[in-house]
């Protein structure tokens, strides 16, 4: 696992968002997500964030630090793994404790629950990094959640590594929020939250660094090399490359982005993902059946560009 980043890999990676296996007792499944690690990392992708799929916010803090340093023993060299910290001043106090003896560069800040301060939040993550030593990823899904001001001084101060940007707005105008926080931190620091999608208007639009995706990890190889294609100003192919991944994204956004993909993972053949945790529950039948078909045929378009690719 690698324990020194810089803000240039958030462009080396899609920056995938697994969802988290166990066992039918609940328990860590460690062939479950070693098999999902190894198939993201067979198709080139290098960061993991276990965070929103992966239920990081229902975690128990009794098994916080062991799921963690499982998923690191399945991890390789080159991969960076980053933690989900938060969503509440308790649990990041608790977080930082069991941070402070482990190596993880940089860990994603879950949008902080209410009540809270703008003041009193740049206290907590100044604590917290003063204790562990782990820079964050702020992730912002809401207008004006942090100001862009605080960002700018959090960044300089090295309490902050950059932003994961998921505020939604409708298509067409600037997006002042998003441009207020480029001018405070750069947007080498920023990264898109939505998905691949998204992205593609995220980079092109505003220069981010790169997006974290759910379905990436059905399709790594499709996926990073859309991230490629954007990195290199080509909007258009990437749209083309993401055609096989809108299927099981549109499932996603109609049920509910989580658990489809969880179930997706498992339904793929990928990897056997188990329940999923509580409080969240496991798809229909109806729903199920529906997923199975997208999630298969995005393997299948996966398995077809990684053969093209080859030849």
């Amino acid at each position: 696992m690698r324990t020194e980043v810089t803000p240039a890999d958030l462009s080396r990676s899609v920056m995938a968002v697994p969802p988290l296996a166990r066992s039918a007792d609940g328990a860590y499944d460690v062939a479950g997500n070693a098999a999902l690690i190894q198939h993201l990392e067979n198709g080139g992708v290098s960061t993991l964030l276990y965070g929103g799929n992966a239920l990081a916010h229902h975690w128990p803090i009794s098994q916080y630090a062991n799921w963690l340093d499982r998923l690191e023993q399945s991890c390789g060299a080159d991969t960076w793994l980053l933690p989900s910290v938060g969503s509440d001043g308790g649990r990041l106090v608790d977080q930082a404790a069991m941070l402070k003896s482990r190596k993880f560069p940089v860990a994603l800040l879950l949008p902080m629950i209410a009540p809270r301060t703008e003041e009193g939040t740049m206290a907590a993550l100044r604590r917290f990094h003063a204790e562990c030593g782990v820079q964050l990823l702020v992730y912002i899904k809401t207008d004006n959640y942090i100001l862009p001001q605080s960002l700018g001084a959090l960044v300089a101060d090295g309490v902050v590594f950059g932003v994961k940007y998921a505020v939604p707005r409708p298509q067409g105008g600037r997006d002042t929020y998003l441009d207020a926080i480029i001018a405070a931190i750069g947007a080498e620091r920023i990264i898109s939250g939505f998905g691949e999608p998204p992205a593609i208007a995220h980079m092109r639009d505003y220069s981010l660094a790169g997006f974290t995706a759910g379905c990436v990890c059905l399709a790594p190889a499709i996926s990073m090399a859309a991230l490629g294609a954007l990195r290199e100003g080509r909007a258009e192919q990437a749209q083309s490359l993401i055609q096989p991944l809108l299927a099981l994204e549109a499932a996603r956004n109609r049920i509910n982005e989580i658990r489809v993909l969880h179930d997706a993972v498992s339904l793929s053949g990928i990897a056997q993902m188990g329940p999923i945790l509580e409080p969240s529950s496991g798809l229909t039948p109806t729903e199920r059946a529906e997923v199975e078909t997208a999630a298969r045929a995005l393997v299948a378009a996966e398995h077809a560009f990684r053969a093209q690719s080859a030849a």
